[in-house]
């Protein structure tokens, strides 16, 4: 078997759905495995999609284990030349796993291969490609020069911001929302720390496939990363988790230092934390309190871009939540540039959300015409009328 594709999922079973549509899409013409590995959601993930997709393999998990383990639980069962870890709140373009898959073939020294991940507004994501989070390379993320200065070789080296986006490049770190594994580097340098519960396992075994005498690279097709946003990212968990996994590499690889190098480290890391703490606490005491300014969620101005047919369902979903859209009718063929060009000019004062129809569209040209997108303000989504689901970055409508 040529691949094993490898997803753990927990409470996200309509991003799921999205990514597992892409993926059949993109496997079509691949001796290729999926298995989904589900850390005991309490949204019938499995009972929901299992149905959907009879050729997938649901492994359901009795607790939440966390992204190492679970992803390790199905390694382990999984047949593939190469390994596929992805995550759930993704999809792919139709062509990204035959060219990510010829890649590895053509480099047998590349253990691991990620992608250009786009944010929901079409812009590249800096975690596409990063450098290994060395003592500086820590300090400068954690200074702000890093920030200051993105395309710098030293301080802008944790983003690698000065590597080209448009061709193949060796990087350090491979992202794990997708990362594309070697089975012979995984059986060298083994599978994912299970010491990480969630964040930071990538970047370890990035550094341990490097170690180990293998190339990690960055690879120019496209996916979408909605970018955990089923994690509650203000809440305390998050904070402790996210930097306990930075605390866990850092002594995992550098503990050898000297205490003039490792305090400093450790110091910084646990100011940052304990600062972002501090902000959650002030912010809930202010809501608390009443002191905080109020702000009403406002629903973002729906666009469709489809066929007529589809734009007819579309609006009925729309409609049964009391929300208003605008329609453009078209595909591929007749609007190849979809939604750019054809927004009034008041839609740049607003926050805008174009919603794809993935019949009239593939996934791939939904991620190009994203990529060209200049306007900040409008993010993407999709329908199916298949199974008639809106999906955004922020919301599900069905």
């Amino acid at each position: 078997m040529k691949l094993s594709i490898i997803i753990v999922s927990y409470n996200v079973r309509y991003y799921l759905q999205q990514c597992l549509e892409s993926v059949e899409r993109a496997s079509a013409n691949i001796d290729a495995e999926v298995i989904v590995y589900d850390n005991h959601s309490s949204d019938d993930s499995v009972g929901y999609l299992q149905p959907l997709f009879p050729n997938v393999r649901f492994i359901e998990g009795n607790h939440n284990i966390g992204f190492a383990r679970g992803n390790n639980v199905a390694i382990r069962q999984s047949k593939g030349e190469y390994v596929l870890l992805l995550n759930p709140d993704t999809f792919i373009g139709e062509d990204v796993l035959s060219q990510t898959l010829a890649f590895m073939d053509q480099h047998p020294k590349a253990g691991a291969l990620g992608v250009q991940m786009l944010n929901n507004d079409g812009t590249r994501a800096m975690e596409s490609r990063r450098g290994i989070p060395s003592p500086m390379t820590a300090f400068y993320k954690l200074s702000g020069l890093c920030r200051r200065f993105p395309k710098s070789r030293r301080f802008g080296h944790y983003y690698m911001g000065y590597l080209s986006w448009d061709e193949p490049q060796q990087i350090e770190v491979v992202s794990g929302a997708f990362c594309l594994l070697r089975r012979d580097a995984l059986n060298k340098v083994g599978l994912l720390d299970e010491d990480f519960f969630m964040y930071g396992e990538d970047i370890d075994l990035s550094y341990r496939i490097l170690k180990g005498g293998f190339e990690n690279w960055y690879h120019p097709v496209r996916i979408l990363h909605y970018k955990g946003e089923s994690t509650e990212k203000t809440s305390f968990r998050y904070v402790h988790v996210f930097y306990e996994a930075m605390l866990i590499f850092f002594r995992k690889h550098y503990s050898h230092l000297g205490l003039l190098v490792s305090i400093p480290i450790r110091i910084a890391v646990w100011l940052k934390a304990t600062a972002a703490l501090f902000g959650m606490l002030v912010t809930k005491a202010r809501k608390a309190l009443g002191l905080a300014a109020r702000q009403r969620r406002q629903a973002p101005d729906y666009v469709f871009v489809g066929t007529e047919q589809a734009s007819q369902s579309f609006l009925q979903t729309i409609e049964k939540k009391g929300l208003e859209a605008r329609t453009i009718i078209g595909d591929s063929q007749t609007l190849p540039e979809g939604h750019n060009g054809q927004l009034n000019q008041t839609d740049s004062h607003k926050q805008v959300c174009v919603v794809y129809d993935t019949e009239a569209y593939g996934y791939r040209e939904i991620l190009n015409i994203f990529a060209h997108n200049t306007q900040p303000n409008v993010t993407i989504g999709t329908y199916s009328q298949q199974n008639n689901i809106i999906i955004t970055s922020k919301e599900i409508l069905t």
